[in-house]
């Protein structure tokens, strides 16, 4: 069995980590990509992410979406194609 954790998990933690959210949901939306660029069988290329924390108060939307960017540097690093993000201010 492999330790390196799932898309899912991987992008949770990394987000938990760095913005303590007061929510948070991330899905795999794979299933409804297949075929498209990025796609790969087994999925864990497409997410929809959102993300309510303090740490986004005063940014701008482009600011957060940054944020939320380089804080997955590493789920991009393995495989991560799309993501579609909502990040709030909490």
């Amino acid at each position: 069995m492999s330790d390196t954790p799932s898309m899912k998990s991987l992008i949770e933690t990394r987000l938990s980590d760095a913005f303590a959210p007061v929510r948070l949901s991330v899905v795999d939306e794979s299933h409804l990509h297949a075929g498209h660029a990025g796609w790969r069988e087994g999925g864990e290329t497409h997410f929809r992410i959102e993300v309510v924390s303090n740490a986004f108060a005063g940014k701008s939307r482009v600011e957060r979406h940054r944020m939320v960017n380089a804080a997955l540097a590493e789920a991009f690093a393995r495989g991560l194609h799309a993501l579609a993000i909502k990040a709030e201010p909490g």
